[in-house]
């Protein structure tokens, strides 16, 4: 007997350009030669060690980011990418991150920072990134930041085997009470 898999709802956000839909396709299923930039919204459906992924991915563009917490409702996981190849919207992004978590719908959501495009050879590597979006000052939730590639996928299990650690812990004490 086959049970329906356990659901979560993840939330993708990043400025515009961070690789949030190339990462989602390439979990999907594996094709990225049609990735265009994301309008709005889009949202995809992931089969991962027997959980329903439901992933948010909302566009990046100053205009959307507004936006963004019209989907904070019931989330389960924040992942936030950053573009390691645009060391000039490092100030930017952590502006961008700190406000969003500020936001009162997901305060204690666990946050997984993916430190994208370290396939780059001028990247900058995922402590720095750490360093500049300031993550030693979270205390509300937990987070870990991974360096990734969209493009050839290293480092994206390691960041969704975190996330669904999260997922499945919270599930967990949800049921515990």
């Amino acid at each position: 007997m086959c049970s329906d898999p356990q659901e979560a709802r993840i939330l993708f956000l990043g400025l515009d350009n961070a690789g949030k839909t190339t990462i989602l396709k390439l979990l999907a299923d594996g094709d990225i030669q049609t990735v265009t930039p994301t309008q709005g919204f889009h949202i995809q459906s992931l089969i991962y060690e027997g959980f329903r992924l439901n992933v948010w991915d909302i566009g990046g563009q100053r205009a959307i980011r507004p936006y963004w917490r019209n989907y904070f409702e019931t989330t389960d996981a924040l992942v936030y990418v950053f573009d390691c190849a645009d060391r000039h919207r490092l100030k930017e992004s952590g502006d961008e991150l700190s406000l969003l978590l500020e936001e009162e719908k997901i305060i204690g959501v666990p946050l997984l920072v993916l430190a994208n495009k370290q396939d780059l050879r001028h990247a900058l590597p995922a402590d720095e990134v750490a360093a500049g979006l300031n993550l030693v000052a979270i205390r509300d939730r937990t987070w870990q930041i991974q360096g990734c590639s969209a493009k050839t996928g290293d480092g994206l299990q390691e960041g969704m085997d975190w996330i669904l650690q999260r997922v499945k812990n919270k599930g967990e004490n949800r049921h515990a009470r």
